[in-house]
């Protein structure tokens, strides 16, 4: 009895020993091909964040901040998240929801009755904002969000735009509407967003580069610049302003190190700060997405699509996703979270290219393939 107790131990080890390695060969081999395509492409900087919670993260920083007297990127080097703030918001929404701060079910006219939306009235929920089903046009008013224009007054002009369906019924991308998440949560609460998103996210999180707006992004010179292509070469941007406007939308800043708590947190790792309820309600499906359906690259494997608060939710070759991008002059940024497996994934560049796409692509196509060989064998 005890040699056959002796023999199990030591099979458990040598499985364990065996699966560490074969993701460790995995994570090796998808950071070894991220830094070809990378360099291949002369991509100024990337920061990578890799997360499964049963073995040990993974946060990366490769290339410079800009590229002339840029200095080299670490862990902890800010980068623009654009609209993957929008996961921020919807986790922080969902929260104070269950807080009972408000209900998505309230009508936003309830916190905001000055706002007066053509022929919304009180149909118009919390829920619709951050599920971008208002029933407005796609991206209205994202062109003034480029001016100088406040945003108060953007949100004015959006006010006489014609819906194209009543709330609920159809989908149509938004940064304006979106962001009136944040001018709620400070008339329910009496806190500012910003500072709901520091004390209820980052500072308990322990991510400890994490802000949100531009003074923030810039307040050491520990930041990645931007980058725009021009002449067959890398060109650093100036740094804009203009989407900060919308800061739920798209006004987060992160580095690779932070990216791994975020990931954590989605995967359920801190139930004190993000439970089980709260990550439920942020992912349930609340609108259908069909134009996602046809993306070139996803085109043969996506099945279905929907959005929830803050979160695409697709299902992507029968295997359940969560996942947004981000863009904004001078950055891309991806993050998918495959909650069956408990894996995460976030990749932050300072340029613009459509190489993250092919890069994010080709992590969540490793993972599957190799788990499906793991679950087949």
């Amino acid at each position: 009895m005890q040699y056959i107790f002796a023999l199990l131990i030591v099979t458990a080890s040598f499985f364990a020993q065996s699966t560490t390695e074969n993701w460790n060969k995995l994570t090796g081999s998808y950071v070894k091909h991220l830094k070809q395509a990378l360099n291949k492409k002369s991509i100024p900087g990337a920061a990578l964040s890799i997360v499964n919670t049963n073995y040990d993260s993974i946060a990366l920083g490769v290339g410079q901040t800009k590229i002339k007297n840029g200095e080299s990127i670490t862990v902890n080097t800010r980068f623009r998240l654009a609209s993957i703030s929008k996961t921020f918001a919807g986790s922080l929404t969902s929260k104070l929801a269950e807080q009972g701060a408000f209900s998505l079910n309230d009508s936003v006219e309830k916190y905001l009755p000055n706002i007066k939306f053509s022929n919304f009235d009180e149909s118009l929920k919390i829920y619709h904002l951050l599920s971008h089903s208002s029933g407005l046009v796609p991206n209205a008013y994202d062109n003034l969000i480029e001016s100088r224009m406040n945003y108060p007054d953007i949100v004015n002009k959006l006010t006489s735009v014609m819906p194209l369906c009543i709330p609920g019924r159809c989908y149509g991308y938004q940064n304006v509407m979106f962001s009136l998440i944040g001018e709620i949560t400070k008339k329910s609460t009496g806190v500012s967003y910003s500072d709901w998103l520091n004390k209820a996210i980052f500072k308990p999180l322990n991510m400890k580069n994490a802000s949100i707006g531009f003074e923030a992004m810039v307040a050491d010179k520990h930041y990645a610049h931007p980058h725009v292509k021009g002449r067959k070469r890398w060109h650093t941007a100036k740094l804009k302003k203009n989407y900060y406007k919308v800061e739920p939308a798209a006004g987060v800043n992160a580095s690779a190190s932070d990216m791994v708590q975020w990931l954590k947190a989605q995967l359920g790792s801190y139930p004190q700060i993000l439970n089980d309820k709260t990550l439920k309600q942020q992912i349930f499906g609340y609108t259908k997405t069909k134009k996602e359906l046809k993306r070139r690259i996803w085109r043969e494997k996506l099945k279905q699509a929907h959005y929830g608060l803050g979160w695409r939710i697709y299902d992507y070759g029968g295997e359940q996703l969560y996942y947004h991008s981000g863009w904004v002059q001078g950055y891309r940024a991806d993050i998918v979270v495959i909650p069956r497996l408990n894996i995460g994934f976030s990749l932050m560049l300072n340029a613009e290219t459509g190489l993250i796409n092919e890069l994010t692509t080709d992590f969540i196509d490793r993972v599957l393939l190799e788990y499906k060989n793991k679950e087949t064998a």
